[in-house]
């Protein structure tokens, strides 16, 4: 997925943080040269306009194409690294 990304032109990548799942498809994107924004759940429910879960991702392409979405906090690599021992 990330090569093909960078093959069609994607320089950045939005996507929910939900559990734990999105921490390989992260690193892998951004391993990749991919300015990856991890936005919260919660908070793109709260911005106003029609969102279904099966358009969800059609949604988050909207928004982070306007420039809506902001990035949630992603520590450095030491602290990811050591939280996923503690995992």
């Amino acid at each position: 997925m990330a090569d093909w990304l960078v093959e069609v032109g994607i320089n950045t990548v939005a996507m929910e943080s939900t559990g734990i799942y999105w921490i390989p498809a992260f690193e892998i994107l951004e391993s990749r040269g991919l300015k990856v924004i991890l936005v919260n759940a919660r908070h793109v429910k709260n911005v106003t306009g029609r969102k279904t879960n099966v358009k969800d991702c059609q949604w988050l392409q909207q928004l982070h194409t306007y420039g809506l979405l902001a990035g949630a906090f992603r520590p450095d690599n030491d602290y990811c690294e050591l939280r996923a021992y503690m995992r």
